[in-house]
């Protein structure tokens, strides 16, 4: 059965957390000793039955109302299995939503409609975009706030459309819901007759994993080498094409090319491995590899390059100045590289232009780059494999940018 990771973004109290335990509640996936003690607590806390408790696992998230760092949560339905990311909506937590969302196929933006579009809704949705998501539903919750009001949902619907539509995104689907009282979670909710869409649970459905990354030409980014007895097994993970014994390869950033003499699996004989699988292979003429070198087929290599265009979303506290070098990791590579041009600052909620030809990027800015590396990375276009075509970069060992690749 296939599985889809989607994240929940949105404002922080908007109801991410509230959804979720919702949605596995009225779909029976709850354990009766979780239903109690989400009664225990909320009664605890003079609330209503409140089902983000299931998530918010930290004493301090229950007592704050907020959700602090990314949860996953496995779920599945009749069509295929999930993965879904409650993503925190603070804005002091932004780097763990990111972090979140890079590892998405697709993402759900949740909007309080009796509040309506908030400065994190906005930056939230341009994260996403920045992160290459394509697949976006919008839900606009807590209904029984306005009365079920159909042309309050139009209202902030129309200002949605409009945000999204500046930053070049179309949600498939914006569905009103209750997470509290389960209006439109799993059942079609008959106090909004007027909305003739699917249901939440429908929606999920509509999301496609993406393309088969088995068809492409080969990537395996090397995450460490074992010397077992004689053998020097090579692991990582096939992040696209199909790898097979005996079949040639190259070893990038240098030039050696070699073959494979076997594939090794734990427990398992295999001639052949594919995209998305965590394998092992020893090499014929044991060349020298090591972690951050990729491995792909000779006359179909990805861009080896040390200049390239990117947008980035700036996280840390501190300003970036244009020059100054920093750490960037891409799939397994890692070294130092500069910013060399910051062709636009951008504000990430509103999408004003601040500054063209920029010297600074600050705290919660996006930036349109130009990255220069101390030697050559390997790169694809983010649309093309998506872990070579987004980074991060790290100052003190401390997430400070992510960002993807735009050109090379």
């Amino acid at each position: 059965m296939e599985t889809l990771k989607f994240v929940i973004v949105g404002h922080v109290d908007h109801g991410k957390s509230t959804l979720i335990g919702r949605l596995l509640y009225d779909t029976n996936f709850l354990p009766a000793d979780k239903i109690e003690e989400i009664k225990r607590v909320s009664q605890q806390l003079g609330r209503e039955t409140e089902f983000a408790y299931l998530l918010d696992h930290l004493e301090e998230e229950r007592l704050q109302g907020i959700t602090i760092d990314t949860t996953q949560v496995f779920f599945k339905t009749e069509k295929r299995q999930y993965v879904i990311i409650d993503a925190p909506g603070h804005v002091e937590f932004v780097r763990n939503m990111v972090t979140g969302a890079s590892q998405a196929d697709a993402a759900v933006l949740i909007i309080d409609v009796q509040e309506g579009v908030r400065e994190q809704s906005r930056r939230h949705a341009y994260i996403v975009s920045l992160l290459g998501l394509k697949q976006v539903i919008v839900v606009l919750n807590k209904m029984d706030l306005v009365n079920f009001s159909r042309e309050r949902f139009n209202e902030v619907k129309e200002e949605m459309v409009k945000f999204l539509d500046s930053i070049n995104m179309e949600a498939i689907f914006y569905i009103p819901i209750s997470a509290m009282k389960g209006d439109n979670i799993v059942n079609n909710s008959d106090k909004m007759d007027w909305y003739k869409g699917p249901h939440f649970l429908e929606s999920l459905n509509i999301f496609k994993n993406r393309g088969s990354d088995k068809d492409k030409p080969l990537i395996f980014p090397v995450q460490d080498v074992y010397k077992i007895d004689s053998k020097r097994i090579i692991v990582g993970r096939i992040e696209a094409g199909v790898i097979e014994r005996g079949c040639p390869i190259k070893i990038l950033p240098g030039s050696q090319i070699t073959r494979v003499h076997s594939i090794e699996r734990f427990l398992e004989k295999n001639d052949r491995a594919y995209a998305g699988q965590s394998v092992g292979i020893t090499a014929e003429d044991a060349p020298f590899i090591t972690r951050g070198d990729v491995i792909c087929f000779p006359d179909r290599e990805p861009v080896l390059t040390d200049k390239f265009h990117a947008n980035i979303f700036w996280m840390a506290k501190q300003d970036f100045i244009k020059g100054e070098r920093i750490t960037i990791r891409c799939a397994t590579q890692e070294t130092t590289c500069v910013i060399e041009t910051i062709k636009k600052r951008i504000n990430s909620s509103t999408l004003e232009v601040i500054q063209g030809d920029g010297n600074v990027l600050r705290n919660l800015e996006a930036g349109e780059v130009i990255v220069k590396t101390k030697k050559p990375i390997v790169l694809k276009s983010f649309n093309d494999v998506c872990e070579l075509g987004r980074f991060v970069l790290v100052q003190d060992e401390n997430i400070s940018a992510g960002g993807i690749v735009t050109d090379f």
